[in-house]
């Protein structure tokens, strides 16, 4: 099996939100990895209105439609929906998904921040209708709070959401838990903290897939600094890429969250993509 890529060439010709133009330079930047014969890369198609609406309140959909990014981010939810579809059926092994305009800051009425639809949820509203009962965890390292997932998931205990911000929360029997982590940490401190309160969740809960929500913005020069060094982020990709082998049979879903620092992105994307395929 492959580990599948989903680029729409619409992510790197545009200024998105928040995040700028840190994908100006891709797919190109990743031309070395594309070629291995264990890497595809994969053109998304658009979401399905039926699947916004679903996870969405009708007024935010159709609100959405009348921005600039709106093509940016139907692209991106529709490559997360199959993506993780396709790694969940077996017909790829993992996933990297490149995600403009839309992400964890989008709950059902509202979205903010860069991020104007859900990229979780429409995904695992599309499973959970072909495949009933799937369990799913989200691990979030993005610097801030993924309000618009929890707020998506909250009640629903099929999904475990943990994520690393400023709040320490549990709530809903254990399955959305909020774990605080500091501005100035080590690679290792922070690696530490995923180690200790994602891995246990996860082996206990027992996903079928997990999807990684995994910004950038962390690192020392970005705009939601935590401290971290570009290789942070391939070595926390490693160990998530190691418990998905251990808990779901690799089942493992990297979509693109924030960060803006280009020369960041340009690095770490390409090295994540190899530590997936390899």
């Amino acid at each position: 099996m492959k580990t599948g890529v989903f680029f729409h060439q619409l992510f790197s010709q545009k200024y998105w939100p928040v995040m700028g133009h840190k994908f100006k330079d891709f797919p190109q930047a990743m031309e070395e990895v594309l070629v291995l014969p264990e890497v595809v890369l994969l053109e998304p198609q658009k979401v399905s209105n039926l699947l916004l609406h679903q996870v969405h309140e009708g007024q935010l959909v159709e609100s959405l439609f009348r921005q600039d990014y709106a093509q940016g981010a139907l692209y991106s939810v529709g490559g997360c929906v199959e993506a993780v579809e396709k790694v969940y059926r077996g017909e790829l092994k993992n996933a990297l998904v490149f995600n403009v305009a839309a992400g964890h800051h989008a709950g059902y009425y509202n979205a903010w921040g860069g991020t104007y639809i859900s990229s979780t949820g429409p995904a695992l509203a599309n499973l959970q209708q072909k495949f009933s009962g799937v369990r799913a965890a989200i691990i979030d390292t993005d610097s801030h709070h993924g309000d618009g997932t929890r707020e998506i998931f909250l009640g629903d205990r099929q999904v475990l959401h943990v994520c690393f911000c400023d709040l320490e929360v549990v709530e809903d029997l254990g399955t959305k838990v909020d774990v605080r982590v500091g501005k100035n940490m080590t690679d290792e401190e922070y690696l530490e903290k995923v180690r200790s309160e994602f891995f246990p969740r996860a082996r206990e809960f027992g996903p079928e897939i997990i999807i990684h929500l995994l910004g950038h913005d962390t690192h020392k020069d970005d705009y939601g600094p935590r401290g971290l060094s570009r290789e942070f982020f391939i070595d926390l990709v490693k160990e998530l890429k190691g418990l998905a082998e251990e808990v779901c049979s690799g089942k493992l879903v990297i979509i693109t969250m924030g960060g803006s620092n280009r020369m960041v992105s340009k690095y770490i994307h390409p090295r994540i993509l190899e530590m997936l395929a390899n």
